[in-house]
């Protein structure tokens, strides 16, 4: 079972990582599509994360598509202390826009896409991103897919299996196929409607991993999150990992970004304490969002 020490570091499937770890979507070019705009300035994000102490970073093959996979190949492998988290269950049109892609001949692809261009023989962690709507989670059975996840496991191809983007009976429902080691979904200051799945997925030693945590492509306005962090003199995104890190002890966080200075400052945000006053404050963001 997945349980928390209390050096900042969670036992992902049977791996320790640390909590605040790395994604590397932001690696690939515009949209998430296409190869980045410097690539030896990709490799050095990759490599500098790993040399900060990072060991836990979040991927796909579907983005670029193969980009960040094969970025993290040549500046990283053989990987001998990371843990690599994956997902699987969209593809990319050529336009690049994001289609569903869940049929088990699809994601038994995309499994070996990822093995392939990772230059793996097992993937530790793979997330199925289910694709019900683009607007986020919706009702729907995943029983099929995961069930093709769960045979590729059983094979050898995946250790462990997670889910991304999805609802507390989702979440149940893949509980009764296989073990179920972490949940992607979006959450953040403002963005809370998870707070008690959270609270239910730490009673279980669930991990709760949070993308975009300063509120996606269109960044959180918060003259709250902004006046914190002008006192703390930390930036608005440190704050927010920060709360994010006392949150639960659970959440696990992979900001990403394109610059080694900005990586930096996202790794700083597990040193930056935050009174029981800042979080109350804090915690009014969403409040105020709802208002």
């Amino acid at each position: 079972m997945s349980s928390v020490d209390q050096s900042g570091t969670f036992i992902l499937g049977d791996r320790p990582v640390r909590r605040l770890g790395y994604g590397a979507m932001q690696l690939a070019g515009p949209g998430v599509f296409g190869p980045p705009k410097d690539h030896d300035a990709a490799l050095a994000v990759l490599r500098e994360a790993v040399a900060q102490g990072v060991n836990h970073i979040d991927t796909s093959d579907f983005y670029g598509p193969h980009v960040t996979n094969l970025l993290i190949r040549e500046a990283l492998a053989p990987y001998p202390d990371l843990v690599i988290v994956t997902k699987i269950g969209a593809r990319r049109g050529t336009d690049g826009s994001w289609l569903p892609a869940f049929s088990a001949e699809e994601l038994t692809q995309a499994v070996q896409d990822n093995l392939h261009n990772l230059g793996l023989d097992v993937l530790e962690v793979v997330n199925l991103r289910v694709m019900f709507d683009a607007h986020g989670p919706a009702e729907g059975s995943i029983e099929a897919p995961l069930a093709t996840l769960a045979e590729l496991q059983r094979q050898g191809l995946v250790r462990h299996i997670g889910l991304s983007n999805v609802t507390a009976a989702q979440i149940a429902e893949g509980r009764r196929i296989c073990r179920i080691v972490c949940v992607q979904n979006q959450y953040n200051l403002a963005h809370r409607g998870d707070d008690a799945l959270i609270n239910d997925l730490a009673r279980d030693g669930i991990a709760y991993v949070p993308f975009f945590p300063l509120g996606g492509f269109n960044p959180l306005q918060s003259s709250t999150l902004s006046k914190v962090a002008a006192r703390l003199g930390a930036t608005p995104m440190q704050v927010a990992l920060a709360w994010l890190l006392r949150r639960a002890p659970n959440i696990l966080l992979i900001p990403g970004t394109s610059s080694v200075a900005h990586l930096r400052e996202n790794l700083a945000a597990a040193d930056l304490e935050l009174s029981d006053d800042v979080i109350k404050e804090l915690d009014g963001v969403a409040m105020a969002a709802c208002g």
